[in-house]
């Protein structure tokens, strides 16, 4: 049976001194090297855990953000597919006016075709107007559901119906886009010879092709005005959520983040510690060598 080592109560005392120095010296290195204070949940349980449900939250928010901003391209699209319907609409407009004017009915008639072909590039200015597949000023199934093209956007984490904050964004309704289409009822087809003839008949028809613009370009205005304000509303949420990612990840943050000054500063104190430790475990053995003297 092996002998036990008796130690004296002066070395063991800076034995187990010395042994604590060390493990305390590792946990600092630790710190130091990843940068936090509390590593797992045995060395915080509390402090691990209210941490963790922190960035969960801000990790979930930003997802929320990214849908945001996904909301404001959208709204951004629609919008500068309308400023450019606007500017053609007002080309229409100007052709009209010119023809109204024009003594002959040869330049009315080119003036016509060339304002049909102004009326096609409405339609294919809210054909083009789509982001990521959304696209707020034409509805893209056949029977042009007024609810089908619609965007939704949620400003919080929450799944449940109750509780979910969201902007519900509704594109061009049917008879909006009608009001914009109407523009071409008086100088397709027919119409074009109509703008041909000399007399009242083509005055009237020029000047009713005139009143569908402005009804066209009321109804653009004030399309674009709406998606600008949604827009808008959609930047200030986009920006209150990311002041509350900043503050959930700073919180956390606060619970275990290391102090890396601070434990620059007790690695010195420990190693020096640990240095004198060392020296005064030598010291207590030389009590013992003293009796190998006497030998």
């Amino acid at each position: 049976m092996a002998q036990e080592i008796t130690l004296s109560t002066a070395t063991r005392t800076n034995l187990l001194s010395l042994q604590n120095t060390t493990g305390l010296i590792g946990r600092t290195q630790e710190r130091l090297a990843t940068g936090l204070k509390v590593n797992s949940a045995i060395d915080d349980a509390l402090a691990f855990f209210k941490a963790r449900n922190l960035n969960a939250r801000a990790q979930d928010l930003a997802s929320v953000k990214d849908g945001i901003m996904g909301g404001i391209s959208v709204l951004r699209t629609a919008t500068q597919g309308l400023e450019a319907i606007e500017n053609v609409l007002k080309q229409m407009k100007a052709l009209a006016q010119s023809a109204i004017s024009a003594p002959e009915s040869t330049t009315r008639a080119k003036l016509a075709s060339q304002f049909n072909e102004l009326r096609s590039q409405v339609d294919n200015l809210a054909e083009d107007s789509s982001f990521n597949g959304v696209n707020l000023l034409k509805n893209t199934t056949s029977n042009f559901d007024p609810g089908a093209d619609m965007m939704t956007v949620k400003f919080n984490e929450r799944v449940e119906p109750i509780g979910v904050n969201q902007l519900i964004v509704s594109g061009l309704t049917l008879g909006d886009f009608t009001t914009i289409m109407a523009t071409s009822a008086t100088a397709t087809g027919a119409g074009t010879e109509v703008w041909g003839v000399t007399g009242q008949t083509a005055i009237t028809a020029i000047t009713g092709a005139i009143r569908a613009i402005d009804s066209a370009l009321v109804t653009v205005r004030q399309a674009a005005q709406a998606f600008g304000t949604n827009a808008s509303m959609l930047q200030i949420r986009a920006d209150f959520t990311t002041n509350i990612i900043n503050t959930l990840k700073g919180g956390a943050a606060e619970l275990v983040n290391a102090d890396l000054n601070e434990e620059s500063a007790n690695l010195l104190s420990l190693q020096t510690r640990q240095q004198l430790g060392t020296i005064s475990l030598g010291i207590a053995q030389q009590s013992e060598q003293s009796i190998l003297r006497l030998f």
